[in-house]
């Protein structure tokens, strides 16, 4: 290990470091957040591979002994221990690479180099973030409660990486998991309908899936429709729209305001449709009882209830997609939209 220290992200004030998967007014920002993906040299869709090409390119600044991150998450970790090893990291790039997009999009692809193994590792890593800290946005003090789980993975992450069938009663559940319903979508068991011009893909599922398999052909979309039995739907943007992707361009996140008032008004349930705000992570728009969480809706969604509507299938369909369709129409894909143009654009609307 080399003498690198991981800084908590609210003590960097004077000293210079390199920030992963976040912002700050000083040091060396590796990050796609928007604004922070800008150096073209070593760019990438994700933080941990702007991190990955830094290393290898011996990128100015990247032996700075001070790390941080805002948060936990499997891309920041993916950067930051990255940062901590990084011959180990390099001799296993592509799989460090895919756990980062698997991790951050949910874009599983078992054709991609090192796919299958950075699943493994994905999955053991959320299967101890749950059981030993909290889970992903279960705490409001996430800048200061992830210290302790960076300073529990740094260290013991390489054994993993190395000897991962060794920790196979921890992983294997989720994988199996994430497998099942990824063979169901990459068979043709799910039917894709894929709306390319408004960057939307619909699935037709029998059931809810895991996240891994639900966005595994969703790769250069940025809205998944999710279609169940007994007309049940979800909407979701995608966490690519909102940060700066660099493999092609994208459009603006559009907010379901618009949407939900029309939703509203046919849905005769008793339930209240509702979308969380264009600025989310990762806004899902669905049929709601109670509210959910942050940490309910980033969950995958078999673990949340999904309520039956009143509204057709084909007519839940043809909504969302003229609603796009109608939005985008004088908007012209793009990289590096700011959040300024964004809410201009939706103010505009």
């Amino acid at each position: 290990m080399s003498q690198k220290k991981f800084i908590p992200f609210h003590e960097v004030v004077d000293q210079e470091s390199i920030i992963v998967d976040g912002l700050h007014t000083q040091g060396l920002i590796l990050s796609h957040w928007k604004g922070g993906n800008i150096h073209p040299s070593i760019t990438d869709d994700t933080s941990g591979g702007i991190v990955l090409n830094a290393i290898e390119q011996n990128f100015e600044g990247i032996n700075n002994p001070l790390i941080s991150a805002t948060h936990f998450d499997i891309d920041g970790f993916v950067g930051v221990w990255a940062l901590f090893e990084p011959e180990l990291a390099m001799v296993y790039k592509s799989v460090m690479h895919q756990m980062a997009v698997i991790g951050d999009f949910r874009e599983l692809n078992l054709q991609n180099p090192g796919a299958d193994h950075a699943l493994k590792l994905v999955c053991y890593i959320n299967a101890v973030e749950k059981d030993q800290f909290y889970i992903p946005f279960g705490e409001v003090e996430e800048i200061k409660l992830c210290v302790e789980k960076f300073e529990y993975f740094i260290p013991q992450f390489k054994e993993v990486l190395l000897n991962t069938d060794q920790f196979k009663s921890i992983w294997e559940t989720e994988y199996h998991h994430a497998i099942s319903d990824y063979k169901r979508i990459d068979s043709g068991e799910y039917p894709v309908n894929n709306y390319p011009e408004i960057g939307l893909q619909c699935i037709h599922a029998k059931a809810p899936m895991h996240y891994y398999g639900l966005f595994s052909k969703s790769d250069g979309y940025d809205i998944v429709m999710s279609i169940y039995p007994n007309n049940r739907y979800e909407v979701e943007c995608k966490y690519t729209s909102w940060v700066d992707i660099t493999s092609r361009p994208t459009l603006p996140r559009i907010s379901f305001k618009p949407l939900l008032t029309q939703l509203n008004i046919l849905e005769k349930s008793g339930f209240t449709w509702h979308a969380d705000g264009v600025a989310d992570t990762g806004p899902i728009l669905r049929l709601e009882k109670d509210q959910l969480s942050k940490a309910e809706r980033y969950a995958n969604p078999t673990e949340r209830e999904i309520y039956p509507s009143t509204i057709d299938t084909y007519i839940f369909e043809r909504l969302v997609t003229d609603f796009f369709k109608f939005a985008y129409h004088t908007i012209s894909p793009k990289k590096f939209w700011t959040w300024k143009e964004i809410r201009e654009i939706n103010k505009s609307m």
